[in-house]
């Protein structure tokens, strides 16, 4: 019912194609005013709490349920909400064991509206990939960068790695000398190549 609402499927032609896939109408369990409801009252929802209230309501159901969960959201000077980074128990704990190298990459832009997803990577003893933290950042400015890693630097106990990988981003690096200036940044072998 929702990924037909969400392909734009007309009401009563999703109805329709519900009822062919159940084996007719009477095998469905709803009703086409059921249906409309439902879909009245998640549209309502989602225009109460959007992605990011949704979000911000699960981190803090996270945050109450587990205490070592960790959030934080920035906001701009209209207290919009630009910048969320979290990190829980078992991304804080590896870092501790093996956060000396560590791999940042905001190369993932896959949600609408196409904002950067951010990871901090890094690699165990068995050389399995672990996450540090995260992030979905608004914009790849200087000012996001640097408190996305003051941020990071927070939650870790100002602990920095040694080496970090990123790409050649100019804003990036600045943010990084700034944030963390013992540490050596060097070029993923991708954007060597």
């Amino acid at each position: 019912m929702e990924l037909a609402n969400d392909s734009i499927i007309q009401l009563r032609f999703a109805y329709e194609l519900m009822g062919r896939e159940a084996g007719g109408r009477e095998c469905l369990g709803y009703t086409k005013l059921d249906q409309k409801n439902y879909l009245r009252s998640r549209r309502k929802r989602y225009l109460e709490f959007g992605n990011t209230g949704s979000l911000l309501r699960y981190f803090q159901k996270q945050s109450l349920e587990i205490l070592s969960f960790f959030y934080a959201v920035q906001l701009d000077e209209e207290k919009q909400i630009t910048n969320i980074f979290w990190a829980d128990a078992k991304m804080i704990i590896n870092y501790g064991l093996f956060g000396d190298v560590m791999i940042f990459d905001t190369n993932y832009k896959v949600n609408k509206a196409h904002s950067p997803f951010a990871v901090f990577i890094g690699f165990n003893h068995h050389r399995e990939t672990v996450i540090f933290g995260a992030s979905l950042m608004y914009d790849e400015t200087t000012d996001s960068f640097s408190w996305l890693f003051e941020t990071f630097l927070e939650v870790m106990l100002g602990k920095s790695p040694k080496i970090i990988f990123t790409d050649q981003d100019a804003t990036m690096a600045k943010a990084l000398s700034f944030v963390m200036p013992g540490t050596c940044q060097l070029l993923c072998t991708w954007h060597i190549i």
